[in-house]
């Protein structure tokens, strides 16, 4: 593909094939190579609508949405209904200010959809809104779901940056704006290059002259972290190999340590991994909560007196027609007249809430996307705020087996890759990369 003219750059990508694997590769040349392997296929349908493409894992995001591209039967198109999806299917797995990264592709009969509502065609009109909608979200977050737990490589190329020396006198341009060099930085003698005053493995009380051997490991404080406790026979430290192999095979590996009272180490066979205990476990008890809220009625709470809340004919029957789905979620309400909704019962979640709001809030949304999904997501609102008191905190001491237990409970929960905050909950990095940290490669 060559893009060249008087006024502008020429633009030059190789060919690809057209695989699977070719498609993503143009993708990558039009996104950048970040992109394939922070990315998850998607391929769905759904009454004649298909879904294909490609979009991020939670932890690999942008500051905005321009890199959010849909296509509809091969036109590209900037459309709110889209957006929008996109936004409720990772509505809790991203930060408010974060956006995911999507390549989509809809493919629909030609009939049921509008491509002449915008002079530019940036927009169209589905005659199903509701379906599109709820194809995207859901094949999103079913994908989401399906590939298991993942972090971002950008985590681990931080991770790196941070851990050459010199990184803490870096600005965003390097060496060239007037900071240190590479070897000017390690030379020195500071927080940015390697003091032997200051080593951690050097005794702060030895001396080089006459210093034995013995002294040299860490004092004894300072390895409490790191202490295995007593030790054990040989064959009980033969079947702690063992299961130590066992667990180095898992996808976050075995606990190793827990440093600054939050943060656990884990081992695998080629990666070391580092994870916020309170983010991690936060996810966790938010996702149990969500499957407890949303796997059986919502208890709910009877009103002294019917609340009687003045609509538009249209929007009232709208809200009646969802009427069973609502009491679902602990919202009763019924028809009051022509244009009047009366609402008897309120979720015991929400407590004390402005109720008309509510209601014209999800009228709105069943208006545009004749979805009840407002009311759902004030709900998960409330999961993740007690989700987030309820979790490890910050600073409790973990033994182990509790360690080893959160990844084991990470690994077997969809979306912990993230809290519920948007915040990646572990970082990997890759054996290799730790190699040439020391220039092993």
């Amino acid at each position: 593909f060559t893009l060249a003219g008087p006024d502008r750059s020429t633009l030059e990508l190789p060919a690809t094939d057209d695989s699977a694997a070719g498609g993503l590769r143009r993708v990558a040349q039009v996104m950048g190579a970040d992109f394939p392997d922070n990315s998850i296929a998607v391929d769905a349908g759904r009454e004649g609508v298909r879904l294909t493409g490609n979009v991020s894992i939670p932890s690999f995001t942008r500051a905005n949405a321009l890199q959010q591209y849909a296509y509809v039967n091969g036109r590209p198109v900037r459309d709110k209904l889209i957006a929008g999806a996109i936004r409720g299917a990772y509505a809790d797995v991203l930060p408010r200010d974060r956006h995911a990264v999507t390549v989509l592709f809809l493919s629909l009969d030609p009939a049921i959809v509008d491509v002449n509502v915008h002079p530019a065609k940036a927009d169209v009109r589905f005659r199903d809104p509701g379906l599109v909608r709820g194809l995207i979200v859901g094949a999103i977050r079913q994908a989401l779901a399906d590939s298991g737990i993942r972090a971002a490589t950008t985590g681990a190329a931080g991770m790196m940056a941070a851990f050459r020396p010199g990184a803490a006198s870096y600005g965003h341009g390097g060496p060239a704006n007037g900071h240190r060099s590479y070897d000017a930085a390690s030379r020195a003698s500071g927080p940015s290059g390697f003091d032997a005053a200051r080593s951690p493995q050097r005794p702060l009380d030895m001396g080089f002259e006459g210093a034995g051997f013995e002294h040299r490991g860490f004092r004894e404080n300072e390895q409490a972290a790191f202490d295995a406790g007593p030790l054990a026979s040989a064959d009980a430290r033969a079947g702690q190999d063992e299961a130590a192999e066992t667990l180095l095979g898992a996808v976050l590996g075995a606990a190793r340590a827990q440093v600054h009272e939050n943060y656990i180490v884990a081992q695998t066979r080629d990666s070391l991994v580092i994870v916020d205990q309170h983010a991690a476990h936060e996810r966790l008890v938010y996702e149990a909560l969500k499957n407890a809220l949303h796997s059986r009625p919502v208890p709910s709470q009877m009103l002294l007196l019917p609340e009687i809340i003045d609509l538009p004919e249209e929007d009232a029957e709208r809200l009646a027609l969802h009427s069973e789905t609502l009491a679902r979620f602990g919202l009763g309400i019924e028809r009051f007249g022509p244009g009047a909704v009366a609402v008897r019962e309120t979720p015991s979640m929400l407590g004390e809430t402005n109720v008309g709001q509510l209601v014209r809030d999800l009228a709105d949304e069943i208006a545009d996307n004749d979805t009840v999904d407002t009311l759902k997501e004030r709900l998960d609102k409330i999961a993740a705020t007690m989700a987030c008191h309820g979790s490890v905190r910050s600073g409790r001491l973990l033994k182990a087996e509790e360690m080893n237990a959160l990844l084991r409970q990470m690994e077997a929960t969809p979306g912990s890759g993230t809290c519920n905050h948007g915040r990646p909950t572990y970082i990997e990095l890759k054996l290799a990369d730790i190699e040439r940290l020391f220039g092993r490669r």
